[in-house]
């Protein structure tokens, strides 16, 4: 059974979410908190498995809780946000401090959060099956970005990377040890509601020398500048000539947006072999079609692995594949994109 506990100072999204939880028999609610302080005695004495925590609460909020709870035995936490500029920034910091993913919930209608029954649930089971990998949290971005030999050229003029569940603290680490000397143009998809890819590229400029933007339609992709994919788009790539530029196609039908199958399929088409993909954290097996392209083009692929993923599914879908040329922990992805560029 994966023992969970619900914090909010709502008792109706407590209860909520306690009646959604529960209609999956591997699901037991050992508890619920109305406050932060609370949260903190409970998952001491409870023990859970997973913890949901809401952001805003009286005498303690969501984040100065999670900060105790990591500090005195890491739980997988899913943050539950409201889809707000400011929910969004509370949440990228929650993301940042240790907590595994989130979930969008609007307090203007609850009716909302029950359509959201089978994600709610997937996010619980994924995190409690890897409970153990909450170490990522403990990713030092401190440390110095890596040098970079502009005497030497590789082959490869893009860097292309797709993440989901758990990578928005993959990507800080990752791309705050690139230079902002970085010779080639870096593109990325994660699983995100559009007003949280705002308030996380946001952060990701904000603390590496690396230029990093949300990306916009038609613009033309510049060497040392990332370009995060809006949440609410499907991003790709076209080229023209020398020049290749963002493209949003929002007629094509994926699962996931924004789509990591689009942006590695046509990061393959439009760099050919000289294309770079790496494929992160995350539930699901989106960006396995287009690394595939990306492979079938002779282009380089690195794939997270299992020991450091908080949900080891989309780079388990590229290894099984056969198409990653090198499987590394979280914390020598980037030495590697460095030595291949």
């Amino acid at each position: 059974m994966i023992k969970v506990l619900i914090v909010d100072d709502s008792r109706v999204m407590r209860s909520s979410i306690s009646r959604i939880l529960s209609k999956d028999t591997s699901i037991e609610i050992v508890g619920t908190a109305e406050n932060g302080r609370e949260a903190v005695e409970k998952a001491e004495s409870l023990k859970p498995d997973v913890i949901t925590m809401d952001v805003e609460m009286p005498v303690m909020n969501g984040i100065d809780a999670l900060k105790k709870i990591m500090d005195k035995g890491p739980v997988p936490v899913i943050m539950m946000s409201s889809l707000t500029k400011e929910g969004a920034e509370i949440t990228i910091e929650a993301l940042s401090l240790g907590a595994c993913d989130f979930v969008t919930k609007d307090f203007a209608n609850f009716g909302t959060l029950a359509s959201r029954e089978s994600e709610i649930i997937a996010k619980v089971k994924n995190v409690a099956r890897n409970k153990v990998r909450v170490m990522l949290r403990k990713l030092d971005t401190a440390r110095k970005p890596l040098a970079v030999n502009t005497q030497v050229k590789g082959r490869h003029e893009i860097l292309a990377i797709g993440a989901s569940t758990g990578g928005p603290p993959a990507l800080q680490h990752i791309l705050t040890r690139l230079p902002g000397a970085f010779p080639v143009p870096v593109v990325i998809a994660q699983h995100m509601p559009k007003v949280f890819t705002q308030s996380f590229s946001q952060r990701l400029n904000a603390v590496s020398q690396l230029s990093v933007k949300e990306a916009e339609d038609g613009e033309v992709l510049k060497a040392g500048v990332a370009y995060l994919a809006p949440g609410d788009r499907h991003m790709s790539l076209k080229r023209k000539g020398n020049a290749v530029s963002v493209q949003f196609d929002d007629t094509v039908q994926y699962i996931y947006r924004p789509s990591v199958d689009l942006l590695m399929g046509s990061t393959a088409a439009a760099y050919d072999r000289q294309s770079f993909g790496v494929i992160l954290t995350g539930m699901g097996n989106d960006g396995l079609v287009g690394m595939k392209e990306m492979k079938a083009r002779g282009g380089y692929i690195v794939a997270q692995d299992e020991e450091t993923c908080v949900v080891y599914g989309m780079p388990r879908a590229v290894v099984t594949a056969n198409l990653a040329d090198a499987v590394l922990p979280v914390d020598r992805i980037s030495e590697e994109i460095m030595r291949a560029l």
